[in-house]
């Protein structure tokens, strides 16, 4: 695993962290974004050890992952969607306003786990790799 590689799984775990702190505080917005953003790490991850280079934006990093594992079947779709249908929590965190623009309690309870699953299946791969 190279050094880049190994940064971006730190950078996710941390993300996993603080999602997990912020859920303890219920602080449903911050975890929402955390979560998502360990993702986002995770995925910056495998790009970086597979093809030696980064991808910085968002749909960046989702068009890349799905290049790299689309013949993966460990890689299902659960997995798949992860970024695509939470990348909606950042933005509700981090741009939108008004009484919908909240990620609820129940939302959060769930970004939470995908996002462990989602990070640790990158781990697990890369570990191996």
């Amino acid at each position: 695993m190279t050094p880049e590689t190994g940064c971006f799984l730190d950078k996710a775990r941390k993300s996993l962290d603080e999602a997990e702190a912020m859920m303890t505080l219920k602080l449903y917005e911050p975890t929402g974004r955390a979560g998502y953003l360990a993702g986002f790490h995770a995925a910056q991850a495998l790009i970086s050890e597979r093809t030696d280079s980064s991808v910085k934006t968002h749909r960046g990093v989702r068009t890349e992952l799905h290049r790299l594992t689309r013949d993966d079947p460990n890689f299902t779709p659960d997995l798949r969607s992860f970024l695509g249908r939470n990348y909606n929590l950042k933005t509700i965190a981090d741009y939108e306003v008004g009484p919908e623009a909240e990620v609820s309690p129940d939302r959060a309870k769930l970004a939470l786990p995908e996002a462990k699953r989602f990070v640790a299946y990158f781990e697990a791969f890369l570990a191996a790799s």
